[in-house]
């Protein structure tokens, strides 16, 4: 599922933001609403749902 909050990658290969993962701003009606920040630029683009996957945050453990 996306939420708000969540990492997403783009998936549309036609989609010049393909590869790049962002930060879910706002889903309605279909369309997701993502926030992409690199460096000294921040930028929301909006996507259909099905042009975006859910990224899973693994986080390392802490070894013995």
């Amino acid at each position: 599922m996306i939420f708000p909050g969540s990492v997403v990658r783009v998936t549309n290969m036609d989609d010049t933001y393909y590869g790049f993962q962002g930060l879910v701003q706002r889903v309605t009606d279909g369309k997701v609403a993502v926030l992409f920040e690199g460096g000294n630029w921040d930028k929301i683009i909006t996507f259909r749902l099905s042009e975006l996957e859910p990224v899973e945050m693994g986080g390392k453990k802490k070894g013995k």
